[in-house]
């Protein structure tokens, strides 16, 4: 395990990639499997102990005759990953390091079971071939706990033949009702809910709020330490850290365009909440909070913005994961549209934070320039707007100037009134105007009237065309549920557009169908990959068909398990199918090259099938546990972000727990049927060539 994982880092340094949650994702996914090998590569070599070979000869033997189908299970599992390869978007940049990761230590882990292991074997199993020469009773503990164990072991398997003769010769009854039950879970498909990417808990959260447009940046402040004042009463101080409060827009355009909050003016502000190491999850207070600040401060609107980097690179630097975009060059009309969906789109069960996000009562002051009078004074408009931005903004924006300091350090110089000097209308038409050509200097009030106004506190362009945004997040439902109740009330108001207007659906919701599509797809390919490799192995199109008839048993553990979990399916959950479909391949192919080499020495499909299940029942079992055993950490989800990759390892479980079952009974009766059938007809479906057999 340590030196396939060294591997692939290596591999993943070599492809300019980096240790991040996705590749530690894949190492993580490999561990249960990278033994596979080594396993099967040992247990062939003490198959041959057994027998009374010498140890030399029971090596090259055992090492040799397993080589080849070994290379086939392990590209069963790596070709799976080959369509991850093909994604586009999110999607591609999030699971191609992952499938890289997995891919570089299995491809390492058989190179070593074919090198490393056998030379290992040559030094540390000699103890044991002397021993077992010498015949003598051993009373090491560990030796007699193995020993009781192998005796368990083999009643459990004497039973489960019993079991599995039952089926194989009730095989027309069996066949049939496993696949209903199979059919039957999947069923519960459509109850999975469907979610992008699951949301972690990294003890924090962001809180946005809003008052009336307009409102001076010293009355957002005192607002601000209300806020402040009433979260600290809500959270318990052993719980709370930090706040740290973020009011305004920024004002270099770097910050502005590095924001994803939304803030359009001095009426807004972030709040930033950090949550102590032992805290209440981070979502039951975001639930707590929000009709209580809603009570507390009635004119205030708030609503809760991604605090993670996952969410907020996911939702492409949007404030929320659902965007309902109304483009067009009709503003009015615009406004008018998004205000009749937003009360339906309000009564979606899951939906919270809805607000439309431009607002369209900033106060406004129109300056009318009486042009006779300008023209006389020898004043243009750009005049008059040139002295009130130097005046009001600073010459920062008219007349950039700036000072060289002797030790290379470049400064902004800004001329501009103080802002005491402008505190009323009158202030204001006071404000000189100046000219080149002018004869004398005037003031606003000599060449303008000042007459008052409302009208949007942001404009905001999609690929050049304006649009009016609806935000909203998802709240106690899963994306996709949510994303089609809106679609469709979205889609039954496109009637009432404005001429020339559209109505667009962005967010997650649109990547998160992109990206499904791309790994239903990669599923759907893995599996045909998965099929055709078997077949150029096997050289018969039948054989192969037996063998992936063990995979609608995995999926539907999958969605079982998942179920049962209350999990949704999320892109982590169809990487680990994926994964499944390789895995449980690899498990049939030990039963059914084992049956058809038994078939070709007695010719009896039903005493094969049962011999194949009977002595293959070991190994099958220790892949899966290996592989079961080292997703249940994952699985669990602990640690920080440890929910990112808690679908893919449920999903692991879910299919190999019953990809296990279906290779251990479902195989072997699927086996029995179709050669005894092919014999009794005398048809020939596929030429088979003989394989060795994978391990005992």
């Amino acid at each position: 395990i340590p030196l396939s994982i060294l591997c692939s880092i290596c591999a993943l340094s070599a492809t300019n990639q980096t240790i991040n949650i996705m590749t530690l994702g894949g190492l993580a996914l490999a561990v249960g499997i990278l033994v596979d090998d080594a396993t099967v590569t040992i247990e062939n070599i003490e198959r041959y102990l057994e027998e009374g070979h010498d140890l030399h000869t029971a090596i090259l033997e055992g090492a040799a005759q397993i080589a080849v189908p070994a290379l086939v299970s392990t590209l069963c599992i790596c070709i799976v990953f080959l369509p991850m390869f093909f994604l586009s978007g999110v999607a591609k940049y999030l699971f191609v390091p992952l499938a890289e990761a997995v891919v570089f230590a299995m491809l390492a882990s058989y190179v070593l079971s074919r090198t490393l292991v056998p030379t290992l074997a040559m030094y540390l199993l000699k103890v044991k071939a002397a021993h077992a020469a010498r015949g003598r009773r051993s009373w090491n503990p560990f030796k007699l706990f193995q020993q009781s164990f192998e005796r368990g072991f083999e009643r459990m398997r004497l039973n489960y033949q019993l079991l599995l003769t039952t089926f194989v010769y009730r095989r027309f009854v069996f066949v049939p009702v496993f696949l209903a039950l199979c059919a039957g879970g999947f069923l519960l498909f459509p109850w999975l809910g469907q979610d992008f990417f699951p949301s972690s808990d990294n003890g924090q959260f962001r809180l946005h709020f809003r008052t009336k447009t307009g409102t001076r940046i010293e009355e957002t402040a005192r607002l601000n330490d209300l806020i402040d004042q009433s979260l600290r009463r809500m959270i318990p101080a052993r719980e709370l850290d930090s706040i740290v409060d973020n009011i305004g827009v920024p004002q270099s355009g770097i910050n502005t365009t590095y924001d994803n909050s939304g803030l359009l003016g001095s009426a807004e502000g972030n709040i930033l909440v950090s949550l102590k190491e032992d805290h209440r999850p981070t979502q039951q207070w975001v639930t707590a909070l929000r009709p209580k600040l809603n009570k507390e401060f009635p004119d205030t609107l708030f609503y809760f913005l991604p605090a993670d980097m996952v969410t907020q690179i996911l939702n492409f630097g949007l404030p929320a994961p659902i965007d309902v975009q109304v483009v067009g060059a009709n503003t009015e009309g615009n406004r008018k549209f998004a205000d009749s969906i937003l009360p339906r789109i309000q009564q979606v069960p899951g939906i919270v934070d809805l607000r439309i996000q431009q607002p369209f009562d900033q106060p406004k002051l129109h300056i009318t320039v009486d042009r006779t009078k300008a023209q006389g004074a020898g004043i243009t408009e750009r005049d008059v707007s040139a002295s009130l931005l130097v005046s009001l903004s600073g010459s920062g924006q008219e007349t950039p100037t700036f000072f060289l300091n002797p030790n290379g350090v470049l400064y902004s110089v800004v001329t501009q009134a103080p802002q005491y000097s402008i505190q009323s209308l009158q202030d204001l038409q006071n404000v000189p105007i100046t000219a080149p050509g002018a004869a004398k200097g005037e003031i606003l009030g000599d060449v303008g009237t000042i007459s008052r106004g409302s009208g949007m506190a942001g404009i905001n362009h999609y690929n050049i065309k304006r649009v009016i945004d609806i935000y909203g997040a998802v709240e106690g439902r899963d994306l996709g549920a949510t994303g089609k109740d809106v679609t469709r009330i979205v889609d039954a108001a496109r009637k009432n557009l404005p001429r020339g207007s559209d109505v667009v659906i962005r967010g997650q919701i649109e990547t998160m169908r992109t990206s499904y599509i791309g790994l239903v797809a990669g599923l759907g390919v893995a599996i045909v990959l998965v099929y055709l490799l078997i077949v150029v192995n096997f050289q018969s199109w039948l054989d192969p068909l037996i063998i992936v008839s063990a995979l609608p048993a995995a999926l539907t553990g999958i969605v079982l398990f998942l179920f049962l979990t209350n999990t949704h399916l999320s892109v982590p959950a169809l990487m680990g199918s994926i994964m499944c479909m390789g895995v449980a391949t690899a498990n049939s192919i030990l039963v059914v090259s084992f049956a058809k080499e038994r078939l070709e020495h007695h010719h009896d499909a039903l005493q094969a099938a049962i011999e194949a299940g009977f002595t293959r029942f070991r190994p099958v079992l220790m892949t899966a546990l290996a592989m079961i055993i080292g997703m249940i950490p994952m699985a669990l989800g602990l640690g920080e972000g440890g929910e990112q990759n808690a679908p893919l390892g449920r999903a692991v479980i879910g299919g190999l727990l019953c990809a296990t079952i279906a290779t251990l009974f479902f195989v072997p009766a699927v086996f029995s049927l179709i050669h005894n059938l092919t014999r009794r007809t005398g048809t020939a479906v596929g030429r088979s060539r003989r394989l060795e057999p994978v391990r005992h």
